[in-house]
């Protein structure tokens, strides 16, 4: 029967404050989408966007280099 009233209070405690801690925000972003700037639209949002699309690719072609590094080395007979 404890955990009853521990559960209402962990609900009702994330179900109230949460709501009004956060700005509305959308209006000044659509704006910032929809600006005519020769951008791609996952650069618009700024220096935060052009460094994980760096880590992105930086990530992927990695993966993909050592992937082939990886085949290469599993296709040729090794030495026992």
């Amino acid at each position: 029967m404890r955990a009853l009233p521990v559960s209402q209070a962990l609900i009702r405690s994330f179900s109230s404050s949460a709501r009004h801690r956060f700005q509305n925000r959308v209006a000044e972003k659509q704006k910032l989408f929809q600006e005519n700037n020769d951008l791609p639209v996952h650069l618009k949002g700024g220096t935060a966007d052009q460094l994980l699309y760096r880590l992105t690719m930086v990530l992927t072609l990695g993966g993909t280099a050592y992937s082939l590094y990886c085949l290469g080395w599993a296709s040729f007979p090794h030495k026992k």
